[in-house]
């Protein structure tokens, strides 16, 4: 796979993560990550517009060629699922605005893509990402560190392995570890900066 900008995306409807990362075949690179966030006071109605346009304005800005985004878990919390579903739509919006692919990933997906297993718990996705990622720190919030993890999932989960052609999951996925790891040790940069939307953003340099 030759370069390409991929937009990861955490749906919530109080918090909604996004992370931008560039992948160049096996290497990936952070571009910018961050939160939209909606005030509980608002109306339902405004909440979705913001979360929408928040979307919109990070697709604008830096044009990413594809989208990985987070399906919605029904565990126990139904009322927190159905919120989340109801944001999750107001951001594919943005991406079918866009005219973006996108693809779907379970949360248990997501975690064997970054750390290895189904089961890791939030702590281990941020840490992980921060790694494969090559940045100087664990990325917060954790809503913006579940999107960048979206977007790297989306890496394991099309071409070769989406269409079978090309051996198992876990051996695409140990090939990329490793490469990105090796990859890791020569490389350090980035810096927070600028606003979407009077959204804090930080942008990796």
């Amino acid at each position: 796979m030759n370069d390409r900008v991929i937009l990861g995306i955490d749906p919530g409807l109080a918090n909604t993560g996004w992370g931008v990362i560039a992948q160049n075949g096996s290497r990936l690179a952070c571009i910018a990550y961050g939160c939209a966030s909606t005030d509980a006071s608002q109306q339902l109605s405004a909440r979705l517009l913001k979360i929408h346009d928040q979307i919109a304005a990070v697709i604008s800005r830096f044009k990413p060629t594809c989208i990985g985004i987070e399906t919605v878990w029904f565990g126990q919390n139904i009322t927190a699922a159905f919120a989340t579903g109801q944001a999750r739509g107001a951001a594919l919006v943005a991406c079918a605005e866009a005219d973006l692919e996108v693809g779907e990933f379970a949360p248990r997906q997501i975690k064997l893509a970054v750390v290895g297993t189904g089961t890791a718990e939030k702590e281990q996705v941020q840490f992980m990402v921060g790694k494969l990622l090559r940045l100087p720190a664990a990325p917060e919030p954790d809503h913006a560190a579940d999107a960048l993890a979206a977007a790297i999932c989306y890496t394991t989960h099309d071409g070769p392995i989406a269409s079978g052609r090309a051996g198992g999951y876990e051996q695409k996925l140990e090939h990329m570890q490793h490469e990105r790891q090796q990859d890791g040790r020569r490389q350090n940069e980035r810096q927070p900066r600028e606003r979407i939307q009077r959204e804090k953003v930080r942008e990796c340099r």
